[in-house]
């Protein structure tokens, strides 16, 4: 007689065991249409699962993200099915879904042509129309181990040796074909839809590691409705024009090699951008009471194990050994050094609250295969700040630099922006009591600042709970940039205290605090958010002055100079091209002004402007346009 509790409040009995099927056509007939999954007391469960005691329940369409997810997961299975049907002998491996779709690795010796995926496709939508029935069975893990490897799916047999033995393994067939899962599934291979579509192929290595075998990965995204699978499309192909990348070997901003894989080699221009915000971001800190301090980027292993790093990050890390058998750790952050700052002298209440910024350059290893341009890379600078204070000032100082990262975001042109709460992880340092507080205070700061957010359950830093903020930019992709932490660990274990009114020694809060995250993967962002077309108050090349002919070099070059008088980034081309392709050339280069200098221009000592993505000019009297664009080159600082 199991009574089922409704997200509504209601409830509803039954005098018998009842299905998920059942229940959504009990509580109305078109719910048991939509319906997908279901959770049983926040489990997630396929429809056909068996309810026999009191619970509570929630049914899920596609419409929520719990049943696109499931549609994401059935469509990674059917890819798997259709390229097995199509290629008999290829072995697959793990098949999970990632955001906004799926992929699945497999092992075979012909590499995936486009033309192969174009044919897997029009498989996959065959065996939607089979509308394959979906169901699961529980293996005994030797079983299972058995059964694959007599299909000939090795890897699959060694991800189920992993298992405990004493564990049972779920099973899901679609018709004939099955795969190891954990599930939830849906019912059939028919109520996935026919939204998806096979994106890109790439290599993979077996779980992860270079010294392993290399495998062929198959992306793919999948949606509940044609809309939202052509808007996503769209935005692919956009995000590939604003690839940074590209964008920035046409800028000339950086370059990448494998002499030194993960870090950036910066040219002359991209060196500006990077400057120009590190400038910025020091004036905001400055008007914000913080103290710029830097730290050395190698220290003694022992530090990293008294902060607790070594365990956690250790494999993480470069290391290196002296010849007096010393293990010295190039750092991966900059927390445990700012300590140091802090134990150097006598600290009172009354410095407190104590903010000390810094760029920090950090080193942190990630796999070869994971390496993306500026956004993912392994020497970084982060723009850090760790604010030392007392319990009672937690929530105003997170409310501080919550309306300080918030202020920086906007000014750089990111107006959407979501705040992520993460409370206490598995792994921890730290007591519960002190948990408790830490999350407190900073959920309090989260709801004085009256702003959107949501909580990732489990997701804090191993030292404290924390606030991350996701920013959308002009495509709609979600960022996760600035990072906010509440840490009453760390300062205990590294010696950090202070005297209080009562003269006691007192361990001060932590708070860790980054604006960007990492520079050089905000630059990345940034180049995409603008397409390249940066504002002109960060623009590393503002203006190009252009002769129309060598006949006006010399009133191009007394131009070029009068406009890096006021503080704008110019330049003068010299070169024997004519007008038209250097147009082209600067232009690809986005740089935002070009200065035409002819002879009516030198007549009426005058520029011709031709701005970005316009193909209008506008003339203006030169000591005007110093005067209007030295305004607008200005930081916007208040």
């Amino acid at each position: 007689m199991p009574t089922i509790k409704l997200p509504d409040g209601k409830s509803l009995s039954f005098s018998r065991k009842i299905t998920g099927f059942e229940i959504a056509k009990k509580i109305s007939k078109s719910l048991s249409k939509q319906a997908l999954i279901m959770s049983v007391d926040n489990q997630l469960k396929d429809l056909d699962h068996l309810i026999e005691n009191d619970c509570s329940i929630k049914i899920f369409t596609s419409k929520d993200s719990e049943g696109l997810e499931t549609i994401r997961h059935d469509t990674a299975h059917i890819l798997a099915m259709a390229v097995q049907e199509l290629f008999p002998g290829t072995q697959v491996t793990i098949g999970p879904v990632i955001e906004n779709g799926f992929y699945y690795d497999f092992a075979r010796k012909e590499s995936f042509t486009q033309e192969d995926l174009n044919k897997i496709e029009i498989k996959m939508k065959e065996i939607v129309d089979r509308n394959e029935p979906t169901f699961k069975e529980v293996w005994k893990r030797n079983k299972a181990i058995s059964h694959f490897k007599d299909k000939g799916e090795i890897y699959k047999a060694k991800i189920i040796e992993d298992i405990p033995e004493s564990e049972d393994v779920s099973i899901y067939f679609h018709g004939k074909w099955n795969d190891l899962c954990r599930g939830p599934h849906l019912s059939s291979t028919g109520k996935i839809g026919k939204y998806f579509k096979l994106t890109k192929v790439s290599g993979a290595y077996w779980r992860g590691d270079s010294n392993n075998e290399m495998l062929q990965r198959i992306y793919g995204t999948s949606w509940s409705n044609q809309k939202d699978l052509d808007d996503y499309l769209k935005r692919i192909e956009e995000a590939e024009k604003r690839d940074h990348r590209k964008l920035g070997k046409e800028m000339d901003l950086f370059h990448f090699r494998e002499d030194s894989p993960g870090s950036v080699f910066w040219h002359e221009k991209g060196w500006n951008l990077f400057q120009k915000l590190i400038n910025y971001m020091r004036a905001k800190q400055k008007r914000a009471g913080y103290k710029e301090i830097n730290t050395p980027e190698i220290l003694d292993k022992s530090l990293w194990e008294k902060s607790g790093h070594w365990e956690k990050f250790g494999e993480h890390m470069y290391t290196s050994t002296t010849p007096d058998e010393k293990v010295f750790a190039i750092k991966p952050m900059n927390c445990p050094g700012c300590v140091q700052v802090f134990n150097q002298g006598l600290k009172s209440y009354r410095d407190l609250p104590l903010r000390m910024s810094e760029f920090g350059k950090v080193h942190r290893y990630e796999p070869s295969g994971s390496l993306h341009g500026l956004l993912r890379v392994r020497a970084f600078t982060q723009d850090d700040a760790h604010i030392f204070c007392t319990e009672d000032q937690i929530t105003n100082e997170c409310l501080s630099i919550t309306n300080l990262i918030l202020e920086i975001y906007k000014d750089l042109g990111f107006t959407n922006v979501l705040l992520q709460f993460s409370d206490r992880p598995k792994k921890r340092v730290g007591d519960d009591k002190i948990w408790d507080r830490a999350e407190s205070a900073l959920l309090k700061a989260i709801k004085q600042s009256k702003l959107k957010y949501e909580i990732n359950k489990g997701e804090g830093a191993f030292y404290g709970p924390k606030i991350d903020f996701v920013l959308r930019d002009s495509i709609e992709r979600d960022w996760q940039c600035g990072t906010l932490q509440v840490d009453l660990n760390l300062p205990g274990r590294l010696g950090a205290s202070f005297v209080d009114k009562d003269g006691s020694k007192k361990i001060p809060v932590m708070l860790h605090r980054a604006l960007f995250g990492s520079l050089e993967r905000f630059i990345g962002i940034l180049i995409e958010h603008y397409s390249g077309k940066l504002p002109f108050w960060i623009n590393p090349l503002q203006a190009m002055v252009i002769p129309v002919s060598d006949e006006f070099d010399s009133y191009a070059k007394q131009v070029n100079e009068k406009v890096k008088n006021v503080g704008i980034n110019c330049e003068v081309d010299l070169k024997n091209h004519n007008l038209n392709y250097k147009i082209r050339e600067h232009s690809l280069s986005k740089i935002p002004l070009l200065l035409i200098c002819g002879k009516k221009e030198v007549d009426s000592n005058t520029v011709t402007i031709r701005r970005l993505d316009s193909n209008k000019q506008e003339n203006m009297e030169l000591k005007i346009f110093l005067k209007k664009f030295a305004a607008l080159n200005k930081a916007p600082l208040n």
